[in-house]
Order: structure tokens, then C-alpha cells, then sequence
């Protein structure tokens, strides 16, 4: 009689009891590396701001979603245009490359029409400074009688006060010429390094930390669409708009500013800025508009009005509808950034703030 095989061992007692981090059940895996992640996102996104390398940073995301929408179209150019043999076809290298490139041309193009106005912008806008201090200071002579008249008499002690205000800014800003070109240097290293970013080889083996930090990346470059792509449009409508009226429409009129070129940069850079950026375009272009006459500072004030009211609207529909944000946290994150971390807070606070948000939304916590 043949003696009955023992029963086949089954699979899992081949091998030994799985980790128990990696049960299904349970507590969440990699809890105390999820925690690590939060913890070097916050420390990078510190140092950024302590060592002022926003605009590096800054410049990361944006050659990184430059590249990819670059290659996403290239992608279908090949399919609708197939390579010949022997020609070179579009790709993922050929955005990368046009990416790096572009600012180099750019750059290139402005030093020969525009080097002085490139490299002097602090100097320049020193300039624009101690101009709104004295505008500031003779604003009682610069009004109409009856509406100077109608100043209070402690108006002058604040006069003095704003006057002083911009003229500590205005020496601050004499020094930063090296601060200036340092900044434009972070930039394009920071867009070099975006644009690799976005067309290296992905690892299929990731470990635990690396899939949680690009998560953490991931939500951030989201925010960074959201908030600096769209405003970047805004800024981009309202400065065309502003360079039209100071350079073609008081023209006619027979009004010409002091300081245009720039007026119309101070307006791109602050509407990269939601809210206050508008504010503060609306009381340098008026006050420069009230130095030459107080009809060229109504013209000024109506025509800012007009169109930063329909940023106002772009603003509310694009950014705030997308980023779940009210206006009165943005002012009051902008204003604490500020206070903590100067102007670059001031610019980070929205896309800082909405980073936060998204994660807060993905941890389910508002």
C-alpha cells in the first residue's frame, strides 16, 4: 500500500511574516516617513525665503511646466508630422533646449536696445523713490487751492512721515544693484535646473521618502499653476493696457509722465502680486501723474480704476475660484509673510498659502 505524500506546503508558509509596514490593514504605512516629507518641504520652502532664493525657485516650476507643455505639443506635432528619415524630429530634448535658450536670446536682444535700463533698474527706481518723496512733501502746492485748502493741518507731520518712508526705501534700493543681478543669476540656474528636471529618466523604484516628497512636489507645482501662471496673465493684460495709456493715449492729450519705462515694469512685477500689487500701482502711477498736473493724475486714477476692476473680476474668477481662497486670507497671509520675511514674503504668500491648502484638502482637514 503506497504510502499517502504530505499535504504541499502552502504559500504562505514559504516565506517569512510580511514587515509590518507593508500590512493593507492598519495604520497607515510609512506614517513616520510621510511626517519626514512635510517636515523637508517646510524647511526647503524656509530657506528659500531666509537665503532669498524665491526667484530660483520660482523659476524651478516654471521651467518645469514650460518644458512639459512644450514636449505634450511636440508630442502631437510628431504624430500629425511624422520624422523623415535622416531629419531631426521633435521631442522632449528639443523643448528642454528651446527652454534654456529663449532667456539667453532674450536677454541678448534687450542688452543692445536696453543694457542701461537692465542694469541701472535699481538706480532707476532709487530715482522714482526720492521723485515720490518730493512729490509727497509738495503735495499742498501740487493740488488745486481749494483741494489743498482742504488738507488737515496735521497732514504735513504725515507728509513728512511717507516722505521719509521712501526715502529709507530709495537708499535701500541704491544698494542693491548686486542683489539685482544676483537674483536674474538664481533665475535662469533655477530654470536650467526645472527644465532637466522635467525631462529626466524616472526610476520605476522609488523608496518611501521619494514617493511622498514628489507628491509633496507634485501639489506644490499644481498651486504654482494655479496661482503664478494665472497671475502671470493678469499682470501681463494689465501691463500692455498700462504701457497703451502712458505711452499712446496722454500722449494725445499732451501729458507725458516722468519715469515711464519704469512705471510699466513696477506694473508687471507688483500685478504679479494679487491685491496689493494692484494698490500699489494705483498710488505710484497717480502720484507721478499728480507731479506733472492734477489732470493728468485724474486721468491716471480713472483709468486704473477702470482696468484693475476687471482684474479685480479675472482675479476673483481664475485664482480664488481654483484655490478655494477668500480675499481677506490672502491679505492677511500676504501682510504676516511680509512682516517676517520682507518683500519676498510678500510675493510668496499666495502660492505658499495655497500649497498649504491643497495639502490640508488631501489630508482631508478642511
Amino acid at each position: 500500500m503506497e504510502t499517502a505524500s504530505p499535504a504541499p506546503v502552502q504559500p504562505e508558509q514559504q516565506h517569512p511574516p510580511e514587515h509590518p509596514h507593508h500590512h493593507g490593514n492598519g495604520p497607515k504605512p510609512f506614517r513616520g516617513v510621510k511626517v519626514a516629507s512635510y517636515l523637508l518641504m517646510a524647511a526647503m520652502l524656509f530657506l528659500v525665503l531666509h537665503y532669498s532664493l524665491l526667484p530660483g525657485l520660482l523659476s524651478v516650476c516654471l521651467g518645469f511646466l514650460a518644458t512639459r507643455w512644450l514636449a505634450v505639443k511636440f508630442t502631437w506635432l510628431r504624430r500629425r508630422f511624422p520624422r523623415k528619415p535622416g531629419k531631426v524630429g521633435f521631442g522632449p530634448g528639443l523643448a528642454a533646449t528651446l527652454v534654456i535658450l529663449a532667456p539667453m536670446v532674450l536677454v541678448a536682444l534687450a542688452l543692445s536696445h536696453s543694457r542701461t535700463y537692465i542694469v541701472d533698474a535699481p538706480q532707476q527706481y532709487k530715482e522714482l523713490l526720492d521723485f515720490l518723496a518730493d512729490t509727497v512733501l509738495e503735495l499742498r502746492q501740487k493740488l488745486p487751492a481749494d483741494l489743498g485748502a482742504m488738507l488737515p493741518a496735521g497732514a504735513e507731520e504725515l507728509q513728512k512721515v511717507m516722505a521719509a518712508y521712501l526715502g529709507a526705501k530709495a537708499g535701500a534700493l541704491a544698494m542693491a544693484g548686486r542683489a539685482w543681478l544676483t537674483g536674474l543669476l538664481y533665475a535662469y540656474v533655477g530654470l536650467i535646473i526645472g527644465t532637466l528636471a522635467a525631462v529626466r529618466h524616472i526610476s520605476n523604484h522609488r523608496g518611501p521618502l521619494a514617493v511622498q516628497l514628489i507628491k509633496r512636489i507634485t501639489l506644490f507645482g499644481e498651486a504654482f499653476r494655479q496661482i503664478v501662471a494665472a497671475q502671470f496673465w493678469i499682470a501681463s493684460f494689465n501691463t500692455v493696457l498700462t504701457a497703451l495709456f502712458l505711452l499712446a493715449i496722454l500722449p494725445v492729450w499732451g501729458l507725458k509722465l516722468p519715469y515711464t519705462p519704469a512705471l510699466i515694469t513696477l506694473t508687471f512685477f507688483a500685478g504679479l502680486i494679487p491685491i496689493v500689487g494692484n494698490l500699489l500701482c494705483n498710488a505710484v502711477i497717480t502720484l507721478v501723474g499728480l507731479s506733472v498736473s492734477p489732470a493728468a493724475a485724474a486721468a491716471c486714477l480713472l483709468f486704473l480704476i477702470l482696468i484693475h476692476k476687471a482684474e479685480y473680476v479675472i482675479n476673483a474668477k481664475v485664482v480664488g475660484t481654483r484655490t478655494h481662497m477668500g480675499v481677506w486670507e490672502l491679505l492677511a497671509v500676504m501682510f504676516v509673510a511680509e512682516a517676517i520675511f520682507g518683500p519676498s514674503g510678500l510675493v510668496a504668500a499666495p502660492l505658499f498659502y495655497a500649497y498649504l491648502k491643497k495639502e490640508l484638502e488631501a489630508s482631508h482637514l478642511v
